[in-house]
C-alpha cells in the first residue's frame, strides 16, 4: 500500500486523524470480500415436536410466573393489612393511655379534696368528748419485740 511520492502533495491532521490526498489517475484496488454464503440446513426430524415441547414449557413457566406473582400479591395485601392492624392498634393504645391519666389526675384531685375536708380537730373532740376515749396512760403501752424471721409492717409516728 505504498503511495507513490510524485502523487502526494498534500498531508494534514484534522482532528488527530492523519489523512493523505493523492492526485493523479491511479486508484488503489480495494480488497473485496467474497460473498457471504449461509450454510444450508437439512430440515431436522422432530421440529414439530420441539416446538410443541418449548410451547409446552413456556406455558409451564407462564404458569410458574403466574402463581409465584398470585403469592405475592398476597403476602402484600397481607402486610399492608397487618401495618394497618398495628397503627389502629396504637392509636388505640394513645387513646388509653391519655384516658388513665386523666382518671389518675382526677383521683388525686378527689384524693386531696377528702383529704381537705377531714377536720382532725373534729374528729379528736368527737373521740374524746362523746365516746369518752382517753390518751394511754405509761402502764398500758408494750412494746414488741418480733422474733428474728418473722414479718411485721411498722407505722412510724
Amino acid at each position: 500500500m505504498a503511495v507513490n511520492q510524485r502523487n502526494v502533495k498534500n498531508t494534514r491532521k484534522v482532528n488527530n486523524v492523519q489523512s493523505t490526498y493523492v492526485y493523479g489517475n491511479t486508484v488503489r484496488k480495494l480488497q473485496v470480500a467474497e460473498p457471504y454464503e449461509a450454510p444450508s440446513r437439512k430440515p431436522q426430524r422432530g421440529a414439530r415436536k420441539q416446538a410443541r415441547t418449548h410451547a409446552t414449557m413456556s406455558v409451564f413457566h407462564m404458569l410458574v410466573m403466574l402463581t409465584a406473582l398470585a403469592i405475592c400479591a398476597v403476602i402484600l395485601v397481607n402486610y399492608i393489612q397487618l401495618q394497618a392492624d398495628l397503627t389502629n392498634t396504637i392509636k388505640t393504645v394513645a387513646t388509653l393511655e391519655n384516658q388513665v391519666n386523666s382518671l389518675r389526675l382526677e383521683n388525686e384531685d378527689t384524693y386531696h379534696r377528702i383529704m381537705n375536708s377531714v377536720d382532725l380537730e373534729e374528729i379528736k373532740r368527737i373521740a374524746i368528748g362523746e365516746l369518752g376515749m382517753t390518751y394511754a396512760s405509761d402502764g398500758q403501752i408494750i412494746t414488741y419485740v418480733p422474733a428474728e424471721n418473722d414479718y411485721m409492717r411498722g407505722v412510724a409516728e
